[in-house]
C-alpha cells in the first residue's frame, strides 16, 4: 500500500534574539511592529492567505503567533527583494514544505533575477537618452528645449 504524504508543516523554529521574551501570541500592531509590516499590508497578507488562519480571540481581534510573526518577515525580505506577491505566495509555499526541491526555489529565484536584468536595462537606456536630452540643452533664458521636443515628438530645435 502506497504510504500517504506527510502534512506539510512548518520546521521547528528557534526565536530570532529579538523576539526571545516576547508573549505570543501579539495583537496586530504588535505582530506589525515585530515584523516590521504595517498593519494595514498585515491584513492584505492575511487577506491573500500567506498567513493561513489566523486566531481571533472571542471579541473578533486578530492574535499572531511566532510563526505568523516569522512568516511577515520572510514576505517583508520577499518583497524587498522585488519579488512579486504571486512569487512570494509561491516561496511562501516552498518555505512551509520540507519536501521541497530547492530547483523550484532557485527557478524563482533565477526568473527573477532575469526580470530584474531586463529592466535595469531599459533603465540604462532611459538614462543614456535623457543624458543626451540633458547634453543638448543650453539650459538658459532661451525658451527653445530640445527636452521639451523630444517629450512632444517634435523635431529637435537647432538653436
Amino acid at each position: 500500500m502506497p504510504s500517504q504524504p506527510e502534512a506539510r508543516r512548518p520546521a521547528p523554529r528557534i526565536a530570532p534574539p529579538d523576539l526571545v521574551g516576547t508573549a505570543f501570541p501579539v495583537n496586530i500592531g504588535e505582530a506589525a511592529a515585530l515584523s516590521g509590516v504595517s498593519a494595514k499590508m498585515l491584513r492584505h497578507y492575511e487577506s491573500l492567505d500567506l498567513l493561513g488562519r489566523v486566531a481571533r480571540t472571542d471579541s473578533g481581534y486578530r492574535q499572531y503567533t511566532e510563526a505568523d510573526v516569522h512568516t511577515l518577515r520572510f514576505i517583508k525580505r520577499g518583497r524587498d527583494l522585488g519579488f512579486s506577491m504571486a512569487e512570494i505566495a509561491e516561496l511562501v509555499d516552498l518555505w512551509r514544505n520540507r519536501h521541497r526541491a530547492s530547483a523550484s526555489v532557485k527557478r524563482i529565484a533565477q526568473q527573477h533575477v532575469d526580470e530584474l536584468a531586463k529592466r535595469i536595462e531599459s533603465m540604462q537606456a532611459m538614462q543614456r537618452s535623457l543624458q543626451a536630452l540633458l547634453a543638448s540643452c543650453h539650459g538658459d533664458s532661451r525658451p527653445d528645449c530640445p527636452i521639451l521636443d523630444d517629450l512632444a515628438g517634435a523635431p529637435p530645435s537647432c538653436h
